[in-house]
């Protein structure tokens, strides 16, 4: 059963949204209710906790390999949830998704090589190009109305300069909550197909999709020269902190070389947690997925409702996908320090700037929503009483 209000054990946690260092180095305050860090604030769905804890009740943490039964797990959910066909022999583990893309970085390109983003985006993607002596080339999205959309133009002209070896796709994209349709990734694969380019696409999120948006992966395109980061249990079952990653292909060279690499490493299986973990979310998991996802679309549609009705001011981009919602804040025509001031020291919130995905304008910011509905209504009517506060007295003082 999906719960919002979590259980409190005897071991104080070490969450990062929550660290009051990091808090105040980045806010000033830790005085803030974090929405930064894109995971939940929910109870995990009780067949996992149950899982893990029949395995702590054994008492016995011998040598204990699955991915078999995890890769089995994991078709079977794409099967059902998104009709697509994966083969179980075509995986690959990996310790995380960012490791994961790390490594194929590593893998696939040479020091020196463009690995193209599509800016705004989640801004781990380049300090792992960068990390690596690669270059991050950004290839920015076009805003038109209140969505964004791929310049297939500008990613033409910059494959076509040799530079870019590989994409680093994001679907559903985070932060500005598109799911890229079947049309548009079918227009983007002939430009990659073209120049020989290689797609990486991190599907992290395709399952948090909303009504009226369907995910595509990568997968079922048919595009040889294309490896997909799918399967991990993270954002859909709230398991950062102990989920792998699960790299797909239809490519078995491709395959075949990243394994060569993991088993080299010894980074090609999970421990015993990670693995029940996994198999029972995608195995016993659905029933509370589906309250989960159901919860934060109505969650989204409140927000939707409450910004456009009480703070018209703030444009806001609707996510199809993802748990994140995306702010433009230009109306409230503020310098960029007095509105970091009016979201943290006034409205109390802990969002996430936009610069750090690569937006310019400092007027962005980032909210996960996958919290309780009550506490996020709290939380923005805050907001609107500061903005309110502000408009009154504007002389108010940045500290």
């Amino acid at each position: 059963m999906f719960q919002t209000t979590p259980s409190r054990g005897d071991i104080n946690n070490k969450f990062i949204k929550h660290d009051s260092n990091m808090l105040n180095q980045v806010y000033g305050t830790d005085d803030v209710t974090p929405y930064w860090i894109a995971d939940m604030d929910f109870p995990i769905a009780s067949p996992i906790s149950q899982a893990m804890q029949q395995l702590v009740s054994r008492e016995s943490y011998s040598y204990e390999f699955d991915s078999k039964t995890v890769f089995n797990a994991i078709s079977k959910w794409n099967q059902q949830r998104h009709n697509l066909t994966l083969n179980p022999d075509h995986f690959v583990q990996l310790p995380g998704v960012l490791s994961a893309i790390a490594l194929l970085i590593r893998e696939f390109t040479n020091e020196g090589d463009g690995v193209l983003i599509q800016t705004p985006v989640y801004h781990q993607f380049r300090r792992l190009i960068e990390s690596a002596g690669r270059k991050a080339v950004n290839n920015t999205l076009n805003i038109e109305g209140d969505r964004y959309f791929m310049d297939f133009d500008a990613i033409e002209q910059q494959l076509e300069s040799g530079e870019v070896k590989m994409i680093l796709l994001c679907n559903p994209h985070n932060p500005v909550g598109r799911v890229w349709t079947k049309a548009e990734l079918k227009q983007l694969v002939p430009i990659a197909k073209k120049y020989n380019t290689l797609i990486i696409s991190d599907e992290i999120h395709g399952d948090v999709i909303f009504e009226g948006n369907t995910f595509t992966s990568i997968a079922s395109l048919d595009y040889d020269n294309s490896l997909t980061i799918i399967g991990s249990p993270a954002k859909n079952f709230g398991l950062n902190s102990i989920s792998n990653g699960y790299v797909y292909s239809d490519n078995q060279q491709l395959r075949e070389k990243i394994k060569a690499t993991t088993v080299s490493m010894s980074l090609d299986h999970g421990n015993a947690f990670t693995t029940h973990a996994t198999i029972a979310a995608y195995e016993h998991g659905k029933e509370w997925f589906e309250a989960f996802l159901a919860y934060t679309q109505n969650t989204r549609n409140w927000i939707v409702s409450f910004m456009k009705n009480e703070l018209p001011q703030v444009k806001l981009f609707v996510p199809e996908g993802t748990n994140q919602i995306w702010f433009d804040f230009t109306g409230l025509n503020l310098e960029a320090a007095e509105l970091k001031a009016l979201l943290s020291q006034h409205a109390k919130l802990a969002l996430t700037p936009g610069t750090w995905f690569g937006e310019p304008d400092e007027n962005f910011y980032r909210m996960n929503f996958a919290s309780p509905l009550e506490q996020i209504q709290a939380s923005l009517a805050l907001l609107k009483s500061a903005v309110v506060e502000r408009q009154q007295t504007p002389e108010i003082a940045v500290k």
